[in-house]
C-alpha cells in the first residue's frame, strides 16, 4: 500500500479525499495510466459539452473498473482510491493538481516554482504543500489549458502570459527559456467574500477614528491615492473606500484585471485587453481613462496606475472628477509621489518637473499607505495629507501613523496607531460639506496590542 501523508487543507470534501502521498512515483504512474486509458475510452467531443456533475457518476464507474485491474500491481486503500478518482476527474474537467488548492477559500496565493514544488499563502504566511505535477510536461499542459481558455498562447516566442481564471483569479505563467528551472505559475486568488469597513477595524488594520476620517474624506469627494507594496491589501482597501460613495453617483472603474467589487448599482466596469496571438488589438489603461472621461462619470476609480495613464488620471482629478480613487505601488507616501512623477514622465510630453508636481499637488489630497507586516497582517501605516508645495517640493503632513514597537513571543507584530496631533487642512472643506469631525480624533493615541 502507498504511504499516506496528511495534506494541508481542511474543511471540504476535495481536501479530505486528497490523503494520498501524491509525490510517490507509484501513485503518479498509476494516475497517469488510469488517465490515459480513460481518455482512450471516452468521446472527448461529447465530454467537452457535458458538465462535471452530469458525467461524474459514469466516469467514477469506469475509473473504478480500471483500478480493479491495477489492484494487484498497485494496491490502494479506500482513501487513496478516492484521492486518485478526484485527481483524474480534476485532470479531465479542471486544472489537475491545482483544483484542490483552488477549492480552499482560505488560500490567497498559489505559487508553483516548478512541477514538484508548490507553495501557498494562507493568512499572510507561505508554506509548501505536498501537491506535485507528474512532470514538467504535465505542468505546461495545465498552463496551456489556462491560457487557451482566454484566447492567449504561451510558447518559446511568447514565454510569459497573464490570464484570468473563471472565478476572476489572476494568473501569471512563465516557461523556459525565461524560467530556468522549468515552468512557473503564480495565481492571485479572487476573494468572493468582501471584507467590510468594520472587518478592517476588527482585524486591527486601522482604528475606528482612522476609518471615520477616511469615510468623511470619500463622502466629501476628496481625491485619494492608496499606496502599498505587492500583496499589501491595496485592492481590499480600495473596495472598502468605494463603499462610502453615494449610491446616486455614476462610477466608472478601470482595471488591468477586474478585482474591484463595488456595492453600488450605478457602476460601469472597464478592463484592459492584451494583444491577441498576432500581437494586435491591445487596449491599454491610458486609452480607457481617456474614454472614461466621455462617459459622464461622477467618479473614476483606477485599480492601479502603472505608467503614462497617471497623467490622464491626474488631469481627470483636476478637471471636475473629484472623489476619484486609485492605487500605486510604493513603500511610503513620499515614494508614492516620486512614483507618480516618474509615471507622468513616461508620457514623453516634455512637461517641466515643477509643472508635474503642481499637477500632483492639486490633484491628490489624501494618501493612504498600507503595508503587510512580518507576521502577515495588513496595517494602514500612514494617512497623509498633501498640503501644497514649497518651491519644487510637494509638502505632506501625516494625520495618523502606525508605529511598530516590537514582536511578541508568538511572532506577532506589536505596535500602536497614533494621531499626530495635526489638524488636517481638509477639515474646513469637510465642515463646509456638513461633515464635522471631533477635534479629539486628531489628538488621541490609539494603542494596538
Amino acid at each position: 500500500m502507498l504511504n499516506t501523508l496528511p495534506m494541508p487543507y481542511t474543511g471540504d470534501a476535495l481536501a479530505a479525499a486528497n490523503a494520498a502521498d501524491t509525490r510517490n512515483p507509484e501513485y503518479q504512474a498509476l494516475k497517469g495510466r488510469v488517465h490515459t486509458e480513460l481518455l482512450n475510452r471516452l468521446n472527448l467531443d461529447r465530454l467537452a459539452s457535458v458538465r462535471r456533475e452530469e458525467a461524474e457518476p459514469e466516469l467514477r464507474s469506469i475509473i473504478a473498473g480500471l483500478l480493479e485491474r491495477e489492484q494487484q500491481r498497485t494496491p490502494l486503500s479506500l482513501s487513496e482510491r478516492e484521492a486518485l478518482v478526484i485527481d483524474v476527474l480534476n485532470e479531465l474537467f479542471g486544472l489537475g493538481p491545482l483544483e484542490a488548492l483552488l477549492a480552499d477559500p482560505s488560500i490567497s496565493d498559489i505559487l508553483v516554482n516548478r512541477f514538484d514544488q508548490v507553495y501557498i499563502e494562507r493568512e499572510g504566511r507561505l508554506s509548501e504543500t505536498d501537491i506535485v505535477f507528474r512532470d514538467e510536461r504535465h505542468l505546461q499542459q495545465i498552463i496551456e489549458r489556462i491560457v487557451s481558455a482566454v484566447g492567449r498562447r504561451i510558447d518559446e516566442s511568447s514565454p510569459m502570459v497573464d490570464a484570468r481564471l473563471k472565478d476572476g483569479s489572476r494568473v501569471n505563467a512563465v516557461i523556459p527559456p525565461l524560467a530556468l528551472d522549468g515552468a512557473c505559475v503564480s495565481i492571485r486568488r479572487f476573494r468572493t467574500d468582501r471584507l467590510g469597513a468594520s472587518d478592517l477595524v476588527a482585524r486591527e488594520s486601522m482604528t475606528a477614528p482612522m476609518l471615520e476620517f477616511l469615510k468623511a474624506v470619500v463622502a466629501c469627494r476628496l481625491n485619494v491615492l492608496v499606496s502599498g507594496g505587492t500583496g499589501a491589501g491595496k485592492t481590499t482597501l480600495l473596495n472598502v473606500l468605494s463603499s462610502f460613495i453615494n449610491n446616486d453617483e455614476r462610477v466608472v472603474t478601470i482595471e488591468d484585471a477586474a478585482e474591484l467589487m463595488l456595492r453600488q448599482r450605478h457602476v460601469v466596469r472597464l478592463e484592459t485587453r492584451p494583444a491577441n496571438i498576432e500581437g494586435k488589438g491591445a487596449v491599454r489603461q491610458r486609452e480607457l481613462v481617456v474614454n472614461a472621461l466621455r462617459m459622464r462619470p461622477n467618479r473614476i476609480i483606477v485599480g492601479e496606475v502603472r505608467g503614462e495613464e497617471a497623467l490622464d488620471m491626474l488631469q481627470a482629478m483636476n478637471t471636475g472628477h473629484d472623489g476619484s480613487l486609485t492605487t500605486v505601488h510604493a513603500n511610503s507616501p513620499r515614494d508614492a509621489l516620486y512614483r507618480l512623477d516618474a509615471m507622468v514622465a513616461m508620457a514623453n510630453l516634455n512637461i517641466p518637473d515643477r509643472a508635474i508636481r503642481q499637477q500632483v499637488a492639486s490633484a491628490i489630497e489624501i494618501i493612504v499607505q498600507i503595508a503587510r507586516q512580518a507576521d502577515g497582517t495588513r496595517k494602514v501605516t500612514a494617512i497623509s495629507e498633501i498640503t501644497g508645495m514649497e518651491r519644487d517640493v510637494i509638502t505632506l503632513q501625516d494625520i495618523f501613523v502606525f508605529e511598530k514597537t516590537g514582536m511578541s513571543e508568538d511572532g506577532r507584530v506589536i505596535g500602536r496607531y497614533r494621531a499626530t496631533g495635526l489638524r488636517p487642512k481638509c477639515c474646513d472643506r469637510l465642515a463646509a460639506a456638513g461633515i464635522h469631525l471631533p477635534a479629539t480624533m486628531f489628538e488621541h493615541t490609539h494603542a494596538v496590542k
